[in-house]
């Protein structure tokens, strides 16, 4: 199966719920302000956004005024349209700064930040670069663990401390590590949730200040990682990490096992944060750059 057809096959609950409804408010029916309402119902409980859907219906509206969409075919062109419009160029996952290039990857439990962090150093590792991978995750005991599996099948190095101990000091060891031995790339896991009294956001803060001093402009890339099947509530998680720490790009996973890949649509328009990494399987291959065009064209063909 080539790269799109995975693509296209990952959004099929997205794209079965989101056009079928589509279908069902224009497919034979005249456009007025009815099915324009109806519409616009459609586009918010598809997590597409309030801000990207005001957008979406405004231009609508204006486009069926003036004469120039007439049927569900026309609608379906101009939607085509809007949503690349939305998301903008392709943003990529790109090494662009001096070595090592230092990734800080965050996002609450249960969002499949290992598994992104695992995949993302294979396929850096299958593109000729060195990595290394710091277990900054000290408080779940079982992430340390995962991640040793993850280096071994990616081919990366890891550093690691014992549990529980200084999430900042691991990965203050991982950028001198990845100095000393002329490692190409880092990629730093960070917890979700803390067991201590110390905020999430205020250790990871820290965390920043600490890859910092190790490498002044770093970490290059603090990526949020985003379990699509939660929706708005993606959004609202964007929203925090954003502020608290200035994300710089988002890896949305678990787009093959949602209806709600609408979200990226939300996140582009709210928070103008691009997704430049998405989880489209199980596979270790499946993390893949975000592609406006490729999107929009597996999200809108039957």
């Amino acid at each position: 199966m080539g790269l799109f057809d995975k693509l296209k096959e990952g959004l099929s609950k997205t794209r079965t719920g989101f056009l079928g409804k589509v279908e069902q408010v224009f497919q034979g029916k005249k456009i007025d302000d009815t099915t324009i309402d109806e519409f616009e119902e459609v586009l918010i409980t598809s997590d597409i956004g309030t801000e990207a859907t005001m957008e979406i219906i405004d231009d609508l509206r204006e486009e069926v005024r003036s004469g120039k969409i007439k049927d569900y075919n026309g609608v379906k062109e101009f939607l085509k349209r809007e949503m690349l419009k939305i998301l903008g160029l392709p943003q990529p996952f790109v090494l662009y700064q001096e070595r090592p290039f230092v990734v800080l990857c965050v996002g609450v439990n249960g969002v499949g930040k290992t598994t992104t962090i695992g995949k993302l150093a294979s396929r850096l590792y299958s593109e000729g670069h060195s990595v290394i991978i710091a277990a900054s995750d000290t408080f779940r005991a079982a992430a340390i663990e995962q991640l040793e599996i993850w280096a071994e099948r990616s081919g990366a190095q890891i550093v690691k401390h014992q549990s529980g101990s200084d999430p900042a000091a691991v990965a203050y060891d991982a950028v001198e590590a990845a100095k000393a031995r002329g490692v190409d790339a880092v990629i730093v896991d960070t917890a979700g949730r803390l067991h201590t009294k110390t905020p999430l956001m205020e250790e990871l803060k820290k965390m920043k200040r600490v890859i910092n001093r190790s490498m002044p402009g770093a970490p290059h890339e603090t990526l949020l990682v985003v379990d699509a099947t939660t929706g708005q509530n993606a959004l609202r998680q964007a929203m925090m990490f954003h502020e608290a720490l200035g994300v710089t790009g988002i890896a949305l996973t678990k787009l093959d096992g949602t209806a709600r890949g609408g979200i990226v649509f939300a996140i582009k328009k709210e928070l103008n944060i691009p997704v430049r990494l998405i989880g489209v399987g199980e596979q270790i291959d499946d993390l893949r750059d975000f592609i406006p065009e490729e999107f929009v064209k597996a999200l809108l063909e039957e």
